[in-house]
């Protein structure tokens, strides 16, 4: 079932809900330059399971409204919860992709996880995407100038090129056309204004503020959210549960899905 629900500044975000009777309710925010189709293979699986699968394309991805401004983590975060209130959710488990691992956590510190009970952070681009003085891991601004000055020239091409470091495992024309045709729907300017969020916003505060179990999965071969990132939020997070996939690079809800959903299942449950 999908639809819309109106956020702040009056943009329609889209919504799949997918067995609203399930049991147990997961809310997923996929990660750029996609949408929520991302974690198809998530959703083939999990309600079969008893869980409601429920997510979201961020503004100006996707089915969503794309409107000139609004790609801070502050406002993203503020989409989420417009979600979290028309729906009613309570008891929730968020689920974040890449920088939809990023809003997930500023979702936590801004609304304090209003509704969440457990947090899962797969290849969360936190606390910080890129090198900073006092960080040394991530990418360089240099690497995200890059994608940058190429979203602004050759968008297509730059979508193109992004399989090669967007996954380990080599991937059919197929697939490669699909994820290519999911990454087109968005706009360019939000595909670059959330580049610039990335590059600019961190999220150090934010971790410290997460006290709901979390678990952490990573790609060891992961090129774009480089897997230091995770085991600094594994040592920030009290508590929080680890797992490395060591065939995986970013896309690992594809390249082990299996695992991923199996680790999703038992964690929830």
């Amino acid at each position: 079932m999908g639809y819309f629900v109106e956020a702040k500044q009056d943009v329609k975000i889209f919504v799949e809900d997918v067995n609203p009777a399930g049991e147990h309710t997961l809310l997923f925010i996929h990660g750029w330059p996609a949408d929520h189709r991302l974690f198809e293979y998530q959703f083939n699986v999990l309600p079969a399971m008893g869980f409601r699968c429920v997510a979201i394309d961020l503004r100006g991805f996707g089915h969503s409204d794309k409107p000139w401004e609004g790609y801070s983590y502050d406002c993203l975060a503020d989409d989420v919860r417009s979600v979290v209130d028309a729906l009613h959710l309570r008891n929730f488990t968020l689920v974040g992709h890449s920088v939809g691992g990023a809003i997930s956590i500023r979702y936590m510190g801004r609304h304090g996880g209003h509704g969440v009970s457990k947090l899962i952070l797969l290849a969360a681009a936190a606390p910080s995407f890129v090198q900073r003085l006092d960080f040394p891991y991530g990418l360089s601004k240099d690497d995200v100038d890059r994608l940058i000055e190429a979203t602004e020239n050759d968008r297509p091409k730059m979508l193109r090129d992004l399989n090669g470091m967007f996954f380990f495992r080599n991937i059919g024309e197929p697939f490669a056309d699909w994820f290519f045709q999911i990454n087109l729907l968005a706009a360019g300017y939000s595909t670059t204004a959330v580049l610039v969020s990335l590059r600019e916003e961190t999220l150090f505060g934010d971790v410290a503020s997460i006290r709901v179990p979390t678990l952490i999965l990573q790609g060891v071969h992961d090129e774009i959210v480089k897997p230091q990132l995770a085991a600094v939020l594994h040592k920030s997070i009290p508590g929080s549960k680890l797992v490395w996939l060591g065939d995986s690079g970013h896309g690992l809800f594809w390249e082990q899905k299996e695992k991923v959903n199996e680790e999703i299942i038992g964690f929830v449950c």
